[in-house]
């Protein structure tokens, strides 16, 4: 779970890449650099996340079978919600 900021959005193939500027990590099992891709297995833009927009976004680390790919992923059961201020709160 981490807080990020768009900063671009670019169609890959089937799915959707964004480019997010990782600003607080809240909880992380693995390590997060302050510029990271995020992937989302659709196009259909969703959830939908605009550019620039500030977003609690909860994801995956994605190491397929053969350790030849690793990403984040942005699944179905994961969640992307708008941030507010009242998340540091919390």
């Amino acid at each position: 779970v981490f807080q990020g900021r768009i900063l671009a959005r670019r169609l890959v193939g089937q799915e959707t890449r964004y480019e997010v500027e990782v600003k607080t990590p809240y909880r992380h099992r693995f390590p997060l650099v302050t510029r990271e891709y995020v992937w989302v297995p659709n196009t259909c833009s969703c959830p939908p996340l605009r550019e620039g927009g500030e977003y609690l976004l909860m994801a995956r680390q994605h190491v397929n079978y053969e350790r030849t790919l690793n990403r984040i992923l942005l699944q179905d059961d994961g969640y992307a919600r708008p941030w507010t201020p009242r998340e540091d709160r919390l």
